[in-house]
């Protein structure tokens, strides 16, 4: 198992298209909903949005909150507070009801209103831009607005690669977007929490050395659900084997002999992060 990192950079051509488009778009944008993954509330913010979003008017949506570990994403939530954001979790799954999201949309949106109002203009419906890394939840969101399956929802980045509008009701229109990363990763920790939780296709990347990050991350966060779920109490990462050997006998992840299958073992590590069976996680840390 190489324990050395690669560089990970993915930047396919449709996101600078998307990019180019957005911008040429911005005028006709009223709010933006830029959606982000709770259980990384840091690395899946991509940085570029500041400037390609410039003074537009911003929710910040958190989805996949009931996969995140509350208490260090919460602390997340009041950074962003205290910043000037409006931040509204979401369990997209369960959440019944979606009219805080639209009740704040209206809030956010009323002065811009009145003056229209004031000029004579007839009300229309707000036009809102879904902007955010893949894979965060942007297709589910806008499915939970529709009420019904409007966009394709998979678990992996890269399903949606154009510009779309979608008319929600006569209040809301909305344009999707497809995700967006930086061209260039700053920071290679964020790069690999965004692997680990499906923003970055899985195609480019050493599974085994995502498999590494995950078990280095889960021993220092939350070594007690390693216990739960594979029966490991400690690690040692110079004969990381041991592991990866102990997680085969466990998850039934053997070849013929009972030798250990070390391919199939970085992929339950990767599902398992991912579906929430090694429990709620926040991988960003301050």
């Amino acid at each position: 198992m190489n324990k050395d990192k690669t560089n990970i950079n993915w930047y396919p051509g449709h996101m600078a298209k998307t990019k180019r488009e957005i911008r040429e778009k911005m005028d006709l944008i009223d709010l933006v909903y830029e959606v982000i993954d709770a259980r990384m509330p840091i690395s899946s913010k991509v940085e570029d949005f500041d400037d390609l979003l410039k003074d537009k008017k911003r929710i910040l949506i958190m989805t996949k909150y009931d996969l995140c570990d509350k208490e260090i994403t919460d602390s997340f939530i009041h950074d962003y507070e205290k910043k000037g954001y409006i931040v509204l979790p979401f369990d997209l799954m369960h959440d019944k009801s979606l009219d805080k999201l639209l009740e704040k949309s209206k809030q956010v949106l009323r002065e811009q209103e009145e003056k229209r109002k004031q000029k004579g203009l007839k009300p229309r419906a707000m036009r809102i831009l879904i902007i955010g890394a893949p894979n965060v939840g942007k297709s589910t969101l806008i499915n939970r607005l529709v009420g019904k399956k409007a966009t394709s929802v998979g678990n992996k980045p890269g399903v949606t690669k154009n510009l779309n509008w979608i008319r929600i009701h006569k209040d809301m229109e909305l344009l999707d977007s497809p995700g967006i990363l930086l061209p260039k990763f700053k920071n290679q920790e964020q790069a690999y929490i965004l692997a680990s939780l499906s923003s970055i296709k899985e195609d480019i990347l050493n599974l085994d050395e995502l498999a590494y990050f995950i078990l280095e991350k889960m021993y220092t966060f939350y070594p007690e659900r390693l216990k739960e779920r594979y029966g490991i109490v400690t690690i040692d990462f110079d004969n990381i084997e041991e592991t990866l050997d102990l997680i085969a006998k466990k998850r039934g992840a053997l070849l013929k002999g009972g030798l250990a299958d070390y391919d199939k073992v970085y992929l339950i590590l990767l599902r398992d992060l991912k579906e929430g069976y090694l429990g709620p996680v926040t991988l960003d840390r301050k």
